[in-house]
Parts: structure tokens; sequence; C-alpha cells
């Protein structure tokens, strides 16, 4: 994949393109530009009616913030019987050139859920 592919992909979908979700990776949640609700309903239905068991929700830069909303939204708000509990929390950063050819850093966050299981310590 060229440099312009992946930067092309980031722009439209706010992640890199070797980030992607696979065939079979359907339980992740890419946090962006949609309406919340749009990914709090995105949260609900892979646990109510895709049946998963583990659902992650992947959001970068200042979409942090809003993926931290959105899985508190749904739990305490929509999944509140379900008992979905936190399995874990990554984060990272990036390193980038911007267009101006200076290196900036862009934060990630990984919010990993699980059903029935107990919080992380």
């Amino acid at each position: 994949m060229t440099e312009e592919t992946k930067n092309k992909a980031m722009e439209e979908n706010n992640k890199p393109a070797d980030k992607l979700p696979a065939q079979g990776e359907d339980n992740i949640i890419f946090v962006g530009i949609k309406p919340f609700m749009n990914y709090v309903t995105g949260v609900v239905m892979q646990f109510q009616n895709k049946g998963q068991n583990e659902v992650i929700v992947s959001a970068r830069g200042k979409f942090t913030s809003k993926a931290i909303d959105i899985v508190e939204v749904a739990r305490r708000t929509f999944l509140k019987d379900e008992n979905i509990q936190i399995k874990n929390i990554k984060i990272s950063s990036e390193q980038f050139e911007n267009k101006e050819g200076r290196r900036i850093f862009v934060s990630s966050i990984e919010i990993t859920l699980i059903k029935g299981n107990k919080p992380i310590s």
C-alpha cells in the first residue's frame, strides 16, 4: 500500500489503513466524526443483536474522550442489565509527519468491553 493510499484511508476513516478491520473483526467500533448516538447504538447492537461477548471501542486524537463517553453511556444507560464490564484499556501514541513536514504525535485509546466478567483492577 502506497503512502498516499494510507494517508487517504486515514483521512476518510480517521484510522490508519493498516488498522482497518479485517473480515470477521466486526466487533470493533472506530470512533470518528459521526454523531455520538450512532456509536452508542453500535456498541449496544454488537452485544444485543450480534451476540458478541467482547466489543472494542477504538479512537484517536480528539475523539479519545468521545470514546470514553460512548462506553460509559452504553454501559450505564442501555446495557445496565447486561453486566458489561471493562476488560482492558490500552493507550498509545503514534508519530506522524504532517503536511508541513513537522512531526506530530497522535494519542489513541482502545477500550475492550466484555459481557459478564469482573472489571479490571
